[in-house]
């Protein structure tokens, strides 16, 4: 795994992403070369522009979901998600080839180019999938319990290119433990942590066990693993390097007080708040046409008031009113007891579920977000009476409330939509893990999972 932008990479999807743009690159130079085949112009002289169009390309890509790692192993997931950001790259190419004084390229040459970059792709990755060897990581547990199995669940089903797991390295030899795991990866304790690891090839040794008393952990041993280039995690940074979340039932105040992250500091604070003024007022100017639409189609639909005000929990734990477009009905809790959201709540209107599914009733947050109230990236803010049942139950929650809350979050791109205390406390690991490592760069890669979180309508009710 590499850290970019407080974000966790594996190797392999960089490895992916590498292949794609060289793909991308060759067949967009081997076009021009047809248009420069007259030596009237250097063909270097138009590697500037394709490296701009291959970010371009690769970028609506990765918003699709390409570089996903449930998506490498099948063509089904492959071929739209790289098909459909070509088919717009094309239509960008051809407007810019017959634009430009320097001659134009026939719409036949820019079809074959891109069709050279798919079917490039195609192969590498669904004909012969595996990784290049220096990017492989063999990864052992120490460990045979619960958390063991939770860890290998988790490496399973993450399906990161490159990694391998090798098996289980039992510190005892009670056979009891090992009931649940697969009897051929259990590495009973023969040899030692540090000859188990070289003979093995290991690169990575994750800790799955909570209990590091009465010398259950041979530290000596992990030390020597460590003095000799092999990477030892514990749990949390396991879940943080694999899941991008923070487990809260790992959790103690020494982790907030002595870890790294949590830096609050006011040029940063600086540097966020001048973005969302910003980008808030670019989306607000882009999007006013869609919200006086959605004005009146609310109006002519139920009447009533257009936008609906709501005291939410932000800053500090200070209360402020958050701007949305009406997607219920005016009597939604005429009770006067607030209520989760469900799926199919019979409350939303027609018109509403539309507003939901496109995200078009959070776009009056944005006034929120200039007023300062709020930042564009931050955990979602909650009622009141919601706060007061999870913090009940939740260790933590309060921690959210360091970070001004978002239009959309890490937890939004990454969990489903949260309707009970149980969602929230899941949303909390994600939530935690953003005010930890949150930085602009940060910020805006999770502004572009947000806009894939809307093209797909994922997570919303």
């Amino acid at each position: 795994m590499v850290r970019i932008f407080s974000h966790y990479f594996a190797l392999g999807t960089l490895y992916l992403v590498a292949v794609d743009a060289a793909c991308l690159f060759v067949a967009l130079l081997s076009g021009l070369s047809f248009v420069f085949v007259d030596g009237s112009k250097p063909l270097l002289n138009a590697v500037p522009g394709v490296i701009v169009i291959v970010a371009m390309l690769l970028l609506p890509a990765s918003v699709l979901g390409l570089y996903n790692n449930d998506s490498q192993e099948k063509l089904w997931p492959i071929a739209p998600r790289f098909s459909v950001p070509l088919a717009v790259g094309l239509i960008f190419l051809h407007w810019i080839f017959y634009r430009t004084p320097d001659g134009a390229i026939s719409l036949q040459a820019i079809v074959t180019t891109l069709s050279m970059a798919t079917i490039a792709r195609l192969l590498v990755f669904s004909v012969s999938p595996a990784a290049p060897s220096f990017i492989n990581r063999r990864v052992m547990i120490l460990g045979v319990g619960s958390d063991a199995a939770m860890v290998h669940e988790t490496l399973e089903k993450s399906r990161v290119p490159g990694l391998y797991f090798v098996g289980f390295y039992s510190p005892d030899d009670d056979p009891t433990l090992t009931a649940n795991l697969p009897a051929n990866k259990i590495l009973l304790p023969a040899r030692t942590i540090t000859d188990t690891a070289r003979m093995l090839k290991v690169n990575e040794i994750i800790i799955a066990t909570r209990e590091r008393r009465g010398g259950i952990l041979p530290l000596g041993e992990l030390l020597d693993c460590k003095l000799k280039g092999i990477k030892v995690i514990d749990l949390s940074a396991f879940y943080e390097t694999y899941k991008s979340k923070v487990r809260i039932d790992f959790l103690r105040e020494s982790w907030f007080i002595f870890g790294d992250g949590f830096r609050q500091g006011r040029a940063r604070m600086f540097v966020k708040r001048a973005f969302d003024i910003f980008a808030s007022t670019v989306l607000l100017l882009l999007s006013m046409p869609v919200m006086l639409f959605a004005a009146i189609v609310i109006k002519l639909e139920s009447g009533g008031p257009v936008i609906y005000r709501q005291e939410r929990i932000g800053l500090g734990g200070r209360p402020f009113n958050v701007l949305k477009f009406r997607s219920m009905r005016v009597d939604a809790e005429h009770d006067g007891r607030p209520q989760w959201a469900q799926a199919g709540d019979t409350r939303v209107t027609r018109v509403g579920r539309i507003m939901r599914l496109t995200r078009i009733d959070e776009l009056p947050q944005l006034i929120t977000v200039l007023a300062g109230h709020m930042s564009l990236v931050g955990p979602r803010p909650e009622r009141q009476f919601f706060v007061d049942q999870i913090v009940q139950k939740v260790p933590f929650y309060a921690a959210r409330h360091s970070v001004k809350p978002g239009v959309t979050g890490w937890a939004q791109v990454r969990h489903h939509y949260g309707a009970s205390v149980d969602d929230a406390s899941d949303k909390l690991e994600y939530d935690l893990f953003y005010v930890k490592n949150h930085t602009l760069l940060f910020d805006i890669l999770i502004l572009f999972y947000s806009v894939r979180v809307v093209l797909l309508a994922q997570g919303s009710r």
